[in-house]
């Protein structure tokens, strides 16, 4: 269980932690290719192996996560197809009640994403998850991927916290490694970050939530 009473700031992913994974694997698995697809006139096929391969090479940069750079990259407006499903949007199974408690709690919660600033503010809109916290941070902000050292130094200089006093809940294993480096002291993965897959075995060297319920802090008194 999570050791609340030694956690003072937490900090919280967006994708895969609180919102469902299962709308950006389909928009960049699906439709993104397909919309190339279109573009190139190619079949589907060949469009998913082609972007496959070639947003892989980016993964872990800072580059992965930005609409400016893969519009620049595939001729396509990003921010634009994001917004034509953006319907399939919602949070995770017992996110929001977690947020809740969160709140209730007392404790400082910041979010911390790679999501590129027009993402966070399209997911901020459809789901209004701006309201549990007390600050949001897209590590576009810092010009560092959460997978760098420079992201929680410079998180910490922006909002100052007692790193072996904080809990970072996080479904990315590198993010959580770097994260661990630099000396957060509580260190929480995610089961089923996408709903429309089966969760994944826990074989990762951090606990995992499966149910948020099972997780929740005390109401502060």
């Amino acid at each position: 269980m999570i050791k609340w009473q030694d956690i003072d700031t937490v900090l919280l992913d967006m994708d895969g932690t609180l919102l469902d994974l299962a709308f950006d694997n389909y928009f960049w698995q699906i439709y993104v290719p397909q919309q190339y697809a279109l573009q190139k006139q190619l079949t589907d096929s060949e469009a998913t192996a082609r972007l496959t391969d070639w947003i892989g090479r980016h993964q872990g940069t800072l580059n992965w996560y930005c609409l400016d750079f893969w519009s620049d990259e595939l001729g396509l407006d990003i921010a634009t197809l994001k917004r034509r499903v953006a319907q399939r949007i919602g949070y995770r199974h017992g996110a929001e009640d977690f947020l809740a408690s969160l709140r209730a709690s007392g404790r400082k919660v910041i979010m911390v994403t790679n999501a590129h600033p027009d993402a966070l503010a399209l997911k901020v809109e459809r789901t209004g998850i701006d309201r549990y916290f007390d600050a949001l941070v897209s590590s576009h902000q810092y010009r560092a991927a959460k997978e760098e050292q420079a992201f929680w130094q410079t998180l910490r200089e922006h909002h100052p916290f007692d790193a072996p006093r904080a809990l970072l809940v996080d479904d990315s294993l590198p993010v959580l490694a770097s994260a661990q480096q630099y000396g957060i002291g509580h260190l929480w993965s995610i089961l089923h970050p996408d709903s429309s897959t089966d969760a994944r075995p826990h074989t990762d060297p951090f606990p995992a939530i499966g149910d948020f319920a099972q997780v929740m802090p005390a109401r502060a008194s």
